[in-house]
């Protein structure tokens, strides 16, 4: 049989619930584990960390919306993230981290072999912890880092600190999606992230929806794509102060440039850009349905 899926949202885990996603942790007949906003007692947090060290078939884990709670959940997850080597996409959205947590989790998700999608929006990050992600985009040529991160909506987090993000994203050799929407950048970020996405050979969406820009950065962008060979295929920027004229030129230069890359690749090709350039927004508040079949909702 298939490894499933468990996703549940919103409800209080009893103890028999939270066993039975312990046995089929254990059992490898999990592929994707979500329990977005679930409340659950501490000791039976620890039981379903156990079981995710485990597995060796979960591929996604679905832990948004406050489910690590505090400093003793996250010393669970990290406990269990430095044993577990099957996971690919963690989710983490909403979770009051902090730096503290952040630090608590770096060397896990740092040294973790599989991982390749992180999101940290909403977890109440600061410069601390934003440098520590940095540490997971490492240089071209070095090993592989994280191809799809969101930072989402960390207000914390200052101008220097962003700009010490862009310059890891411009030598990345594996970032394509990154989400930084609402954030406080601003047009003097958004100008080195042009420049990052210049020189990123990777990078293929980037949201920046609500991060306080005016059509000063779109123009700084028309220029870039208009001009300047770019991976890029999405560039989200709604909810700022930019005209909608501005933003269209921007999308009809993507689509002419994704159509340039479409006609000289394979189908097999384009499948796999495009879905990759659109998970980041499909995807962001929800994680994708890999399962063939479901235990529960």
């Amino acid at each position: 049989m298939l490894p499933a899926a468990i996703q549940i949202t919103g409800e209080l885990l009893s103890a028999a619930e939270v066993q039975d996603i312990c046995d089929s942790l254990k059992e490898d007949g999990l592929r994707l584990l979500s329990v977005r906003g679930c409340q659950l007692s501490d000791r039976d947090f620890g039981h379903v960390c156990r079981g995710v060290a485990e597995s060796h078939s979960l591929a996604q884990l679905n832990l948004n919306l406050g489910v690590v709670s505090g400093l003793s959940r996250t010393r669970h997850l990290a406990d269990a993230l430095k044993t577990n080597r099957s996971l690919q996409t963690l989710f983490l959205h909403g979770s009051p981290l902090m730096d503290a947590g952040l630090v608590t989790l770096n060397m896990a998700l740092s040294s973790h072999p599989t991982l390749v999608c992180l999101d940290l929006g909403d977890c109440m990050l600061g410069d601390d912890a934003l440098g520590l992600i940095c540490g997971m985009l490492p240089p071209d040529g070095a090993k592989s880092g994280l191809r799809e991160l969101t930072l989402s909506a960390n207000p914390g987090i200052s101008s220097k600190a962003w700009a010490r993000l862009a310059i890891a994203v411009a030598h990345s050799s594996q970032l394509r999606v990154l989400n930084l929407d609402y954030n406080s950048l601003g047009d003097r970020i958004a100008g080195m992230l042009a420049v990052a996405v210049a020189s990123s050979r990777t990078l293929e969406v980037l949201d920046l929806e609500g991060t306080g820009l005016t059509n000063q950065s779109a123009q700084v962008f028309l220029d870039m794509v208009e001009n300047y060979p770019t991976c890029l295929k999405v560039l989200l920027l709604g909810e700022n102060d930019i005209s909608l004229e501005l933003q269209q030129q921007i999308c009809d230069l993507l689509s002419e440039g994704e159509e340039d890359d479409n006609r000289e690749s394979t189908p097999t090709q384009r499948d796999a850009a495009s879905s990759c350039a659109l998970s980041a927004i499909k995807d962001k508040y929800q994680p994708p349905s890999w399962q063939t079949h479901s235990s529960k909702g």
